[in-house]
């Protein structure tokens, strides 16, 4: 076991969940180009067009804005990395705006028609569930903060000797 995992790297679980991942998106795309050919490989140009030369360049600059600007801060309290505590919740509401954009900004036209259902709300439902997700970070940051300055504050508690008793 030792052997396999220095020289793949992982366990035979991981490889087995890489090959079921393979398999699933091979399957997925014979079956896709079977039903649409054109329309699948422009999508997929369009896809790694987009995301290449467009949305990676403007989210590493709005990455780096916000190490920018956020690293100026005071250092009198604990170092607690909190960058991700940032990108987590703007990766998480990107993602789901990007899969449901035409509906939150109402651009599916035959959707209300199709469905009998109105998408007046994905906007506000969206909004929401960004306002939670960043929440959530917040307080997940705020308690590993409060760790951390509790540990700090520990740390200075101690007695010099280290024994835990006083002279």
């Amino acid at each position: 076991m030792t052997r396999f995992v220095r020289w793949y790297g992982s366990g035979p679980l991981h490889l087995l969940v890489l090959i079921a991942s393979f398999a699933l998106t091979g399957y997925a795309m014979v079956r896709l180009f079977a039903v649409r050919p054109l329309e699948v490989a422009i999508w997929f140009v369009g896809a790694a067009i987009l995301h290449d030369l467009i949305l990676l360049p403007l989210y590493s600059l709005a990455d780096l804005s916000a190490l920018s600007v956020l690293r100026h801060r005071t250092a009198d309290g604990p170092a607690v990395a909190w960058i991700n505590y940032l990108r987590v919740p703007a990766f998480l509401s990107g993602l789901l705006l990007l899969v449901w954009f035409p509906l939150v900004f109402r651009l599916a036209v035959p959707y209300a028609g199709d469905t009998g259902l109105s998408d007046s709300v994905y906007l506000g439902r969206w909004l929401a569930i960004t306002g939670v997700l960043f929440v959530a970070s917040a307080a997940a940051f705020a308690i590993r903060l409060r760790r951390a300055r509790r540990a700090d504050r520990g740390d200075e508690d101690l007695p010099a000797t280290g024994h835990g008793t006083t002279a």
